[in-house]
């Protein structure tokens, strides 16, 4: 009974928006004129934003998103570890839209220069400018940033409360707080005596949490060990609460259809999906329609009922269209010279060596398409939506519904994947329009799966052309040009209404900021202004300029007559040790030789990505019945290893997504529209064709790095390069099965 009473306890606080009945502990630092988001009730008391302590236990507030990748476990743990509280007795909760909950490290990767080289000064540079993202309420998760965000943050509010239930016993036993000791929520005393912590919630609402020095390392409990995922007892029994588990009274179910041309309507006949028994309303939301039935099933059936005579997209028209698009742009003046070191135009004697490669739009085919709850009573409006960006979530359903944002109360619950995608707002704006549509009736609102593809914002299709020079077996120049339309314009734009000044940086990241110790090396970038909706997708810009970059090193290795690995070793040892570290790691961990039989390929892929360089090395075979993955070993640096077992599933994973893009995935148009529309014709990587994973972690890098991103973008060129190994078919373009007779 008590194990289902915690269950049902956390099912309650992981879904509840109201956070009463408590004491807050932690400690703002940079953010004191941030307003604390929590309200006490009477007898309560609410002191800052991150812990709650209240008879039950200890609720953490968490201000990240959790979407599988275990964000939540490490922010817990982060507090935990400071307060000494028990594991068992911890319950984490998603913090509400606030401005207390801005994300600190986004803007910070921003800045103009090279993550890699990073100095102290440039690295507390990228902190203070990040503050800025308090004055324009980002509370986001995305951009590998959670852990960086809250590495200081959620300690200090751990030992902020610790020393404050010090303070509050101190008092009941009458003995100095510096005589005190905690442990396994408990404050306990010289002789013995152990009062709870969830005993001391009210005497401690009087006392002011102090402000304390973070305990070393070496006295660490949690942080550092693999941690039991704070998630998973309630996905394992069915509690956990997703956006599509939420039950109301009186629940009507919903979905829509929008234009696949991604404009409007010019007509629409709604008479035919009326006439079904159980559906209840056909609603005009602009460029499309929704159906509000008595069943899910029947809503998707229903809309797929109705007439729509569709508005032709503004882009063009098709695939050949778009790539076209592309390749005039990269014949454009650059937009952007992010890396010109040396001088490129200079004459060099040695081989040249010249490539372009080219990949295609990607969807982001979260397993749980998307889905939101609303509710519109008496004014105020109730929305349950996994998101990545709760206070954008909140105004854009708020101006939707046509009420005030105070008005609004966003439920952030679980989700099943994000990579990106949800950081978007469409979907739960369209569950605030039906409900505004029909006040006083919960609707639960869910895409098909030919929705989710077809009405997503995409990776954008991106092409590179490439020039280098190898001479004395190592790379004397490199200079690259990358055309793609720009992920940072088309979704600021979307959602602020501006477009940042200034070059855009991450259109080239992955290429512009490797760290490789070329005496001669420029990457420019081409925008180009297609139209087509696109978004931030799992590693962004470095998830085609990883695969164009390191493909092309691969190239000049070979050209060069150096061992691939040995190739990028050496540049990476001229610029940052950390980088050539992984690298180094990567092929003892794979018995790296350069020598493989004949039915064996392996292939060496690098990128440094958000902060955390990362090196993958892949095995293929030929089995005469196609080519299929055998292994792929990963080593990377995120500085500090918080918790290992998160680490390399999060790697593993995004090594799977890279797989999946690298081998099979792609985006097409016909007519203006998406010629996917589900599993079948846009699949990702299977278990049956998933290889064996074999990771290292190292801490050698000086600042902690991203996890969640950072392994997608090797993925991509070390499969590629392992089946040139194995080929010698070079791979310059995307998806490989056009080239390969691949094991899918």
């Amino acid at each position: 009974m008590a194990n289902i009473r915690k269950i049902a306890r956390r099912t309650f606080l992981i879904g509840s928006a109201a956070i009463a009945g408590g004491v807050a502990f932690g400690v703002y630092q940079l953010r004191k004129d941030a307003p604390n988001p929590l309200i006490a009730g009477e007898g309560e008391a609410v002191l800052t934003p991150y812990v709650l302590l209240n008879q039950d236990g200890v609720t953490i507030i968490a201000p990240r998103a959790e979407m599988g990748q275990g964000i939540h476990t490490t922010l817990a743990a982060l507090v935990a570890d400071e307060m000494d509280v028990a594991w068992d007795d911890i319950t984490v909760l998603h913090g509400p839209p606030a401005q207390a909950y801005y994300n600190q490290a986004l803007l910070g990767l921003a800045l103009p220069f090279r993550h890699y080289a990073d100095t102290e000064f440039r690295h507390s540079l990228r902190q203070t400018i990040g503050q800025v993202g308090k004055l324009l309420h980002l509370q986001v998760t995305g951009g590998s940033t959670s852990v960086k965000d809250a590495y200081e943050r959620m300690r200090h509010a751990g030992a902020s409360a610790r020393e404050a239930l010090k303070l509050a016993a101190a008092d009941q036993l009458g003995v100095a707080a510096g005589d005190l000791r905690t442990q396994d929520s408990h404050v306990i005393a010289p002789d013995g005596t152990s009062i709870a912590y969830t005993a001391l919630a009210t005497a401690v609402r009087d006392v002011t949490p102090p402000d304390v020095a973070l305990r070393p390392r070496s006295e660490w409990k949690y942080l550092g060990k693999s941690m039991p995922r704070v998630d998973m007892l309630g996905k394992a029994t069915g509690t956990a609460q997703f956006a599509g588990d939420v039950q109301l009274d009186g629940l009507k179910f919903a979905t829509v259809r929008m234009n696949p041309k991604r404009a409007g309507m010019v007509s629409y006949d709604d008479s035919a999906a009326r006439d079904m028994a159980g559906v209840e309303a056909v609603i005009d939301l602009g460029d499309g329609i929704a159906v509000v039935a008595a069943n899910t099933w029947l809503a998707m059936q229903a809309a797929e009922a109705v007439d729509i005579v569709w508005q032709d997209a503004a882009y063009p028209a098709d695939t050949a269209g778009m790539m076209q698009a592309i390749a005039t742009s990269l014949d454009a003046a650059p937009d952007s010279t992010v890396r010109n070191d040396g001088d490129v135009t200079r004459t060099i004697a040695g081989t040249e060596v010249t490539a372009e490669y080219t990949v295609p739009f990607l969807a982001h085919t979260t397993m749980e398409p998307m889905n939101a709850t609303a509710l519109l009573r008496d004014g105020k409006l109730d929305i349950w939506a996994g998101n990545q960006a709760p206070i954008m979530t909140r105004d854009k359903c708020a101006a939707a519904a046509g009420v005030d944002p105070e008005m609004v109360t966003v439920h952030t619950t679980l989700m099943g994947g994000g990579f990106g995608r949800r950081a978007e707002t469409d979907y739960a704006v369209q569950a605030a329009k039906i409900a505004a549509a029909l006040p006083g009736t919960p609707v639960r609102m869910t895409w098909t799966r030919t929705e989710d593809i077809q009405q997503d914002f995409y990776r954008p299709a991106a092409m590179a052309r490439f020039r280098g020079i190898v001479a004395d077996g190592t790379a004397q120049l490199i200079d690259g040009k990358i055309a793609a339309p720009s992920v940072t314009h088309s979704s600021i734009m979307r959602q602020m209404g501006q477009v940042p000044p200034g070059p855009d940086r991450a259109h080239v990241e992955g290429a512009a900021d490797q760290p490789y110790g070329v005496p001669n090396f420029r990457i420019t970038g081409h925008l180009t202004d297609l139209g087509v909706p696109i978004g931030f997708w799992r590693s962004v810009a470095a998830s085609f300029n990883g695969f164009f970059l390191d493909t092309f090193m691969d190239e000049m290795a070979h050209a060069a007559g150096t061992d691939p690995l040995q190739f990028r070793l050496a540049l990476a040892e001229r610029e940052h040790a950390p980088s050539a570290g992984v690298i180094r790691a990567v092929g003892e961990l794979a018995g790296w030789t350069g020598e493989t039989p004949a039915n064996i390929g392996r292939g060496i892929g690098f990128c440094y990505s958000f902060g955390t360089p990362t090196a993958q090395i892949v095995e293929v075979e030929d089995t005469g019945r196609g080519i299929r993955i055998n292994h792929c070993w990963i080593a990377c640096d995120p500085g500090v290893a918080l918790d290992p077992a998160i680490i390399e599933s999060q790697m593993i994973s995004g090594a799977i997504y890279g797989f999946s893009a690298a081998m099979q995935e792609e985006i097409t148009f016909s007519d203006g529209m998406v010629d996917q529309s589900n599993f079948t014709d846009y699949d990702a990587m299977r278990m049956h064709s998933a290889p064996e994973f074999t990771v290292r972690i190292l801490e050698t890098n000086p600042h902690i790095g991203g996890i969640g991103e950072p392994g997608t973008p090797p993925a991509m060129p070390a499969l590629g390069n392992a089946l040139f190994d194995l080929t010698g078919v070079r791979a310059r373009e995307l998806p490989l099965i056009k080239t390969f007779d691949l094991i899918l």
